[in-house]
């Protein structure tokens, strides 16, 4: 069983001075957020949300402007305190540290990516991804030689002495990721890190955050309102509306199994070819009952569409779908195709 690094419970955040007297109406009358700010001026941020993320995975969070995502992540590290609920980080308690257990929190244990970098512009690359070992007190020489490292990882070796006005968007992000790295936190909470940079751009941070992540293994929670941007590097994804999680899911099943009409809006304009597999379409090979098999091509359960496509157009036998074991137990011939690429629609 996987090892849970961050789990959240009946999580509610209310901002507002009676957010107490909302809350408790709220428990006992269902009130919805319309109502609570209509009846006690306070505004619901955060509702009644609960989810795990395993150790080592990364766990997008998307929703609108307003949906309240990058409020929710804030609480993992409390830099909001939540009105009501539990969450545990690393098995800790977090409500219940003292400010000095906090604190050791923040600096060893969780790194935070913002979209806006703050970089401390009288100070150095090199200086501003040393700044939190200078915080816990680590030496000079030390300082220097984890700042170098980082930098490495994130390709800015030769930067070490430029100042953040020199450096385009871009690099200063890879600055930012290389600060948050250089604690050696084992959670990373990113708040929509990659949002304000070219889609090209973004696009080479992505893939270098994805090949960091999985050869340092960080339990990562990371924010987006981007739907391309969650299925890219997302493990499983978490789609928010007025405080709420709608639905959890990997990107196949938010693509293929949307939770209700707020979701299937989300996804439509996602092509499906990369994001549904040959075991979500296929029809037990016990009840096939078409043209012969033996001579058919045959393809693993985690084919996608597109290579399911590449299949279909070298043979006009229908493809024979394998489990782990090399078992035929599906089949996929180009009806069956067609519906997975039209999302189940006959």
């Amino acid at each position: 069983m996987a090892e849970e690094g961050i789990k959240l419970d009946a999580v509610w955040k209310i901002f507002g001075g009676r957010a107490n007297e909302a809350m408790s109406a709220i428990q006992k009358d269902n009130l919805s957020k319309a109502q609570v700010l209509e009846k006690f001026q306070c505004v619901v941020g955060v509702a009644d949300c609960s989810f795990s993320v395993e150790k080592g995975e990364i766990f997008c969070v998307m929703g609108l402007s307003g949906s309240g995502k990058s409020t929710m992540v804030r609480h993992l590290n409390r830099l909001i305190e939540p009105t009501s609920g539990t969450l545990q980080v690393l098995g800790r308690d977090m409500l219940n540290l003292s400010p000095e257990e906090l604190r050791a929190m923040r600096a060893r244990h969780i790194g935070m990516v913002f979209q806006h970098m703050a970089l401390l512009p009288h100070r150095t690359v090199r200086d501003n991804v040393a700044f939190p070992l200078q915080v816990r007190g680590e030496s000079k020489s030390h300082r220097w030689e984890v700042s170098q490292r980082c930098l490495n990882l994130v390709n800015l070796d030769g930067y070490e002495d430029r100042f953040p006005r020199e450096l385009s968007g871009g690099m200063q992000q890879r600055v930012g990721l290389a600060r948050a790295l250089a604690s050696d936190p084992e959670v990373l909470l990113m708040d929509e890190p990659f949002s304000a940079l070219d889609p090209l751009i973004r696009r080479q941070l992505q893939d270098q955050f994805m090949a960091l992540s999985a050869d340092m293994q960080k339990t990562t929670v990371f924010i987006t309102h981007d739907l391309d941007e969650a299925i890219r590097i997302g493990n499983r994804i978490a789609i928010m509306k007025d405080g709420r999680i709608v639905q959890i899911g990997t990107p196949e099943d938010i693509v293929t199994k949307p939770a209700d009409g707020y979701v299937k809006d989300f996804v439509e304009g996602i092509s499906r070819l990369k994001l549904v597999f040959a075991h979500s379409i296929m029809v037990r090979i016990d009840e096939y009952s078409g043209a012969p098999l033996e001579d058919a091509p045959r393809a693993p359960h985690g084919t996608d569409l597109d290579a399911l496509i590449d299949l279909a157009t070298e043979t006009e036998l229908p493809t024979v779908i394998q489990d782990d074991d090399g078992v035929d137990i599906g089949v996929i011939d180009k009806a069956t195709l067609l519906k997975g690429i039209r999302g189940g629609k006959a």
